[in-house]
């Protein structure tokens, strides 16, 4: 036999973020993965990996995730009482045995309804996200889950506006002349589209960031406007007002391409820049400036990202926002028109993939946004959070994968309240011990990128990638798909499509008549490790309307809208819970974005990006500290009256004044007092699409040696 030999594996990132990153994973003799960096002969990714994933050094990103001395490599047991983490070693039979008499037993008691898979995000992968598993829930009949946790308000408000989530490719907003970064922080959360914009600006555009916080991309771009939370909507409708007002949209583009503009000018004639002023903060002149600048400047692009939907009024600012570049005429050119996503480009057969007719009934379903009321004993609670169905009966088992609720979802209390249930049977698959996992009965250790199959589309660019194992699964870890595989044997479902295998799935994935997908095999994949869709260079997707709304158009007016018991016309739908005054000593407005070292939960334990991004800290205006005698370095309570956090006050001007800026969520056990930034959220939905609203709330702050249990 060869001696095996040093070898380069193709793979991709397959985690939150639209940059979706094709790597390579160099492994040793020994069938250790030593080091992984960035293919650099990917037009995207451009050899460069985010600090979180990018492993120059074995000890070092996503390598030292995967070889975590507490990475879960055994099924286990819980022994001790819900949420002390105390387990015991099983074998993988015990395991899948003990799952199956528990969901059978449940099943017969009170109906498959009572099972209730929770997964989102941890995984983007097709095959480890959604595919063995949707075929082993849809066959049992078990409650189904609306993914509403990121992206939904934006993506249902887009929709209404554009058709589908559609929109100009990165490698064009280098030919750029104008653009609006707003509500992203595109290098903590984008970092492969800032070298695009870097030559838009070397070339001689503008960049303006769009934003409450003074982020790392804030100060690094050429202006940056400071807007109160959730009023970028008011904003977008002053903008449009001040356009019209000046003739200076495109009539031609307007009367091809556009549906309701004579309703439009209507509806903007009460969204005057001096009204706007008063909700955004913004000044009213300059309002009308950066209308002047957006419509007059050739070629202008908008970035918008998923921060400015998560408030009260998200879908309907992400839906105004949309709507500029057809007022303006900017698809036309390359670099114009706007990204929210590229995920409707890829049309990957997931009719083939999930087989969702092997599910008997419709059944009913729950927004994931409101884990807290889905897990209730009380009918009335579940009530709140079903999208359709029966509230009854209560959920009886809960499989979590692919997420870490305890962490993330909000409300966070109430998730904890859920999950403590003894009554509730839980299996977590997982890499870790995550605080969800603290909570199961049976926890089973799954595998990660590095070593299973995969295959991915990207909300941020147009690369199929494929994910090769590059080293076999440490201990007895298992990938999602296979888990699924065996639990559908032990429930005895003889359907052959659950004895497909990986590749078999990744197949089937690509099996599509779609044009963008012509000629991308697994074949190819498997050469090269990524495929750009089959779309025209450069893609001007609206140039000449082609909208995916039911008219064809950008529809100002959505009929649709109006059938689905919403205004049909762009409007201001404001925030829930952000202060509209500021006071000397009253509630600030609460944002919790995401840490640059971290990505929602994912890395919160790897020791160096732990040490990277520093303790929990909270940023207030030097304004806004002085009357609640908060000074730099202080430790403060952030409360409200769901909960409270604690962290380390930053006073500097980087956020607008009355906002406070607490990066989260850190796990509970890593957090100081066990208590995530999601305690404090509530279980609100935005207006549209039903998602979260993480960065709409109010908090008052108090430092520590003075704090109060509730708020004044």
């Amino acid at each position: 036999m060869k001696p095996r030999t040093k070898q380069l594996i193709h793979g991709v990132c397959p985690h939150d973020c639209p940059d979706r990153c094709a790597y390579l994973v160099e492994v040793d003799a020994e069938g250790r993965a030593v080091r992984l960096t960035g293919d650099p002969d990917h037009p995207v990714t451009k050899g460069f990996l985010c600090p979180k994933v990018a492993s120059p050094r074995p000890n070092r990103g996503y390598i030292a995730r995967t070889y975590h001395p507490e990475r879960l490599l055994y099924p286990q047991r819980r022994v001790g009482p819900k949420g002390e983490g105390r387990f015991q070693r099983i074998s993988w039979a015990e395991a899948l045995d003990e799952i199956a008499q528990r969901l059978k037993a449940i099943v017969r008691r009170y109906g498959s309804e009572a099972v209730y898979p929770y997964a989102y995000g941890g995984t983007l992968g097709l095959i480890q996200g959604e595919s063995m598993d949707r075929r082993f829930f849809g066959r049992l009949g078990a409650s189904q889950a609306a993914h509403t946790l990121c992206s939904s308000a934006g993506t249902v408000g887009y929709a209404y506006s554009i058709g589908a989530n559609v929109g100009i490719l990165p490698e064009d907003f280098a030919h750029a002349r104008l653009i609006l970064l707003w509500g992203t922080n595109t290098l903590t959360s984008n970092v492969h589209l800032w070298p695009f914009v870097q030559r838009a600006r070397r070339a001689g555009a503008e960049v303006i960031a769009i934003d409450p916080v003074r982020t790392r991309t804030a100060a690094a771009v050429d202006r940056w406007l400071p807007i109160r939370p959730g009023t970028d909507g008011a904003l977008a409708l002053a903008m449009m007002q001040s356009i019209v007002t000046e003739a200076l949209y495109d009539e031609d583009y307007v009367r091809r391409y556009t549906l309701g503009f004579d309703q439009l000018v209507e509806r903007l004639s009460a969204w005057t820049p001096e009204r706007v002023a008063t909700i955004t903060d913004i000044p009213a002149k300059t309002i009308v400036a950066l209308a002047r600048q957006y419509a007059t400047t050739r070629p202008a692009a908008i970035r918008l990202n998923y921060g400015l939907q998560r408030h009260g009024g998200g879908g309907m600012a992400v839906r105004n926002i949309a709507l500029l570049p057809a007022l303006t005429g900017a698809w036309r050119q390359q670099g114009g028109g706007a990204l929210l996503s590229s995920s409707d480009l890829f049309p990957f057969n997931e009719q083939a993939l999930r087989r969702p007719a092997l599910r008997q009934t419709k059944g009913r379903k729950f927004n994931m946004t409101r884990l807290g009321d889905t897990l209730s004993q009380q009918p009335d609670a579940r009530r709140r959070a079903l999208v359709f169905g029966d509230p009854n009966p209560a959920i009886k088992a809960l499989f979590v994968y692919n997420s870490n609720p305890a962490t993330i979802a909000p409300d966070q209390n109430s998730v904890i309240d859920g999950l403590r249930r003894e009554d509730l049977f839980t299996v977590v698959l997982e890499h870790f011990q995550t605080d969800t996992a603290d909570y199961a009965d049976i926890l089973l250790p799954a595998t990660t990128q590095l070593e299973h199959w995969d295959l991915l589309g990207s909300y941020g660019h147009g690369f199929v990638s494929l994910n090769q194992p590059a080293i076999a699964p440490l201990g007895e870890s298992k990938s999602n798909s296979e888990i699924f595989r065996l639990l559908a044997a032990r429930m005895a479902f003889v359907e052959p499509y659950f004895r497909d295998n990986d590749l078999a799935l990744i197949q089937q994935a690509l099996n599509s008549d779609n044009l963008h997908l012509q000629g991308i095999s697994l074949d190819r994949l498997l050469e090269n490790g990524y495929a750009r869709l089959n779309l025209p260079e450069p893609f001007l997707p609206f140039a000449e309307g082609h909208f995916y709304t039911p008219s064809g158009k950008c529809e100002f007016y959505s009929a649709k809208m109006a059938r689905d018991g919403f205004d049909p016309l762009p409007t201001y739908n404001p925030p829930r819970e952000v202060p509209t005054a500021i006071t000397k000593t009253g509630p600030l407005a609460c944002i919790t974005a995401s840490p640059h070292y971290l990505l929602n939960s994912t890395f919160a334990n790897v020791p160096h990006l732990l040490a990277q991004q520093g303790e929990p800290t909270v940023t207030i205006h030097p304004a806004d500290a002085a009357p609640r005698g908060i000074r730099d370095g202080n430790y403060v309570w952030l409360h409200n009256a769901r909960g409270k956090v604690r962290a380390k006050a930053v006073v500097a001007p980087e956020v607008k004044l009355g906002v406070v800026s607490m990066p989260g969520p850190w796990w509970r056990k890593l957090s100081f007092d066990e208590q995530g930034t999601n305690i404090l959220i509530a279980q609100n939905e935005t207006d549209l699409g039903g998602g979260p609203t993480y960065y709409d709330l109010a908090v008052w702050l108090t430092p520590v040696e003075e704090a109060s249990d509730g708020h004044p």
